[in-house]
């Protein structure tokens, strides 16, 4: 190991140790979401986790993410425990979530300025990831003008130029056409490969698990847990179709589908007492 290896290890990994999330319904039952998990990410992984419909994929992004407390367990960033939301960790949701009063630009820049960031370094930084995904042209527009697939490209922008650790991604493609959410994966695996920040995907589609994975992990039925961790090598250069063609990929994919399958038609776990 170099020293300066060694003087500034990697950052972006994640940890959770028995982590688990009950939630306590009006009428004061007990609902286990997420049973004690223990996983580890590793600094530039991209991980993405699949599986049946309330299986509890969010709530562990939304506990990593600090939105949601864990019930059980512990997580870490680099060592530090999660207690809430922080700058180490930027969030892509399903919806943009943009401020239609700015223009894609401000709101492109908007977490390094609301972080004190000088306007000279903020606006290189915008540019450069307005550039990244092609919207460049569309700076001075607003998020209203932009279709719906800019807008997802506009929110990573966004989350890239505040420059976190760790990107969290809740299905954020899910709303989109075949086409542009092609392209968006594509466009993704390409700014993944040019930062190596740490991801972890959340995503109901098979096909796009294992085309954007290093990591698949597949979780059960609630309460959830991962019943599956499949690693993803691949090979790099590849096209979209040509890898989506590869009997190496079909393989992973049916054995993901398989697995999800399963969890699926596996019977319910007893209600917490």
């Amino acid at each position: 190991m170099s020293a300066v290896t060694a003087a500034h290890p990697p950052s972006g990994a994640v940890a959770l140790s028995g982590v688990g999330k009950t939630y306590v319904t009006d009428s004061g039952t007990s609902v286990e979401a997420v049973a004690p998990t223990d996983l580890s990410i590793a600094p530039g992984e991209f991980v993405c986790v699949v599986g049946p419909s309330g299986c509890g994929k969010s709530t562990v992004m939304d506990m990593v993410a600090g939105f949601l407390a864990p019930t059980a367990g512990r997580i870490t960033v680099d060592g530090r425990p999660v207690t809430g939301p922080g700058a180490e960790r930027g969030v892509v949701f399903q919806q943009p979530n943009l401020l239609p009063w700015l223009t894609v630009r401000a709101n492109v820049e908007l977490g390094p300025r609301l972080r004190g960031v000088p306007a000279a370094v903020r606006r290189a930084r915008a540019e450069h990831f307005l550039a990244l995904v092609g919207l460049e042209q569309f700076a001075d527009r607003k998020p209203y003008e932009l279709s719906g697939g800019m807008q997802q490209r506009c929110q990573i922008a966004r989350v890239l130029t505040n420059d976190p650790e760790i990107i969290l991604m809740d299905e954020p493609f899910g709303a989109l056409d075949a086409l542009t959410r092609e392209r968006m994966q594509n466009e993704l695996l390409a700014i993944w490969r040019e930062g190596r920040k740490t991801v972890l995907f959340i995503t109901h589609d098979v096909d796009e698990a294992v085309f954007l994975g290093t990591r698949v992990l597949v979780m059960s039925a609630r309460p959830g847990r991962v019943v599956l961790d499949l690693p993803v090598q691949l090979g790099g250069g590849w096209a979209g179709a040509e890898l989506r063609s590869l009997p190496q990929f079909v393989q992973l994919r049916d054995r993901v589908g398989a697995a999800i399958t399963a969890a699926h038609d596996a019977p319910p776990a007893t209600p917490a007492p």
